[in-house]
């Protein structure tokens, strides 16, 4: 299959792309390079531009008029600058998906797959969460996903696009091959912040010892990036059967167990290369900050595995 990725070059999508290639299929590159990196588009089929430029969609339909399938991985994704800057997440991760959906159907593209987020739910008393519990975003990014799920019920239910969207909580690690990876230097999650306070010799904040979890600390659904993108693929080359009758269909990717921050700090999800030793990170208790952890639950994803 050959297929379009908006936000090709970012973390995600870079490493969705990298599993396609391995797997035997064709992959379109629209980035941007607004996050995404140079480097994870070399040698690789890219544009570079706007995924809402109906000009340079119309280029890209007509140098590859064979797209069979758009995955769709491009967003602004960072809470804070959400908060402050709520008119442009919106129209962002909105008005241009709603602008690529309209470019889709008039040229007769009906197989969409959004990389979506597991952020627009509800906080349960057991933190677990499945494809029909209740939204409850707590931040502008969270609302613009949220948002996003209504209108492609909608457009999938008036018109022939057909969308399935995975809902993934917290992706880590990197492509096995070392391709592509996280394109921050810094992220802003825990893993980022643990690995910042091994490399730089400061202490790991964890906030809040007094979460109703199994050890007081936050708990997160780590995926890694791998997987992640192994169930991108599943559900591009198995699409028309995973939608089914359903027209739209939304799919949880998680493990259902969840890592807390003290088990983190003690067993890093993602093991230390042979060559670095263990090291002892010294950790500083903060107060508690907002919270939107779950743990996924779900049965849809039988539906990508052979």
């Amino acid at each position: 299959m050959k297929v379009l990725v908006t936000g090709g070059a970012g973390f995600i999508g870079s490493t969705v792309i990298s599993r396609l290639l391995d797997d035997g299929h064709e992959a379109v590159i629209l980035d941007d390079f607004s996050t995404g990196r140079r480097e994870f588009a070399e040698g690789r089929t890219f544009y570079e531009g706007d995924f809402a430029d109906r000009a340079l969609l119309e280029q890209i339909w007509n140098d590859h008029p064979d797209i069979d399938a758009v995955m769709h991985c491009a967003a602004l994704i960072v809470v804070p600058d959400s908060v402050s800057n709520p008119i442009g997440y919106y129209r962002n991760n909105v008005s241009k998906t709603i602008e690529l959906l309209d470019f889709l159907q008039s040229h007769g593209c009906t197989r969409f797959l959004f990389s979506g987020s597991a952020s627009i739910y509800a906080v349960t008393d057991d933190f677990t969460v499945d494809e029909n519990s209740p939204f409850a975003p707590m931040s502008p990014y969270a609302r613009t996903k949220a948002v996003l799920e209504g209108v492609f019920a909608d457009i999938a239910a008036a018109t022939p696009i057909n969308i399935i969207s995975l809902r993934y909580f917290n992706p880590i690690g990197a492509d096995p091959s070392m391709r592509t990876g996280l394109q921050l230097e810094f992220p802003s999650h825990a893993l980022g912040k643990l690995i910042e306070a091994r490399n730089t010799g400061t202490p790991f904040t964890i906030t809040g010892v007094d979460w109703p979890t199994r050890d007081g600390s936050g708990i997160r659904d780590y995926i890694h990036v791998w997987d992640l993108a192994a169930a991108h693929v599943a559900a591009i080359e198995k699409f028309d059967s995973v939608v089914g009758d359903n027209d739209y269909l939304a799919i949880n990717l998680g493990t259902g167990t969840g890592t807390t921050v003290f088990e983190l700090v003690d067993d890093p999800p993602v093991p230390p290369a042979p060559a670095m030793p263990p090291v002892h990170i010294p950790a500083v208790l903060a107060p508690k900050s907002c919270w939107d952890g779950c743990l996924s639950t779900t049965s849809k994803t039988a539906s990508l595995t052979p």
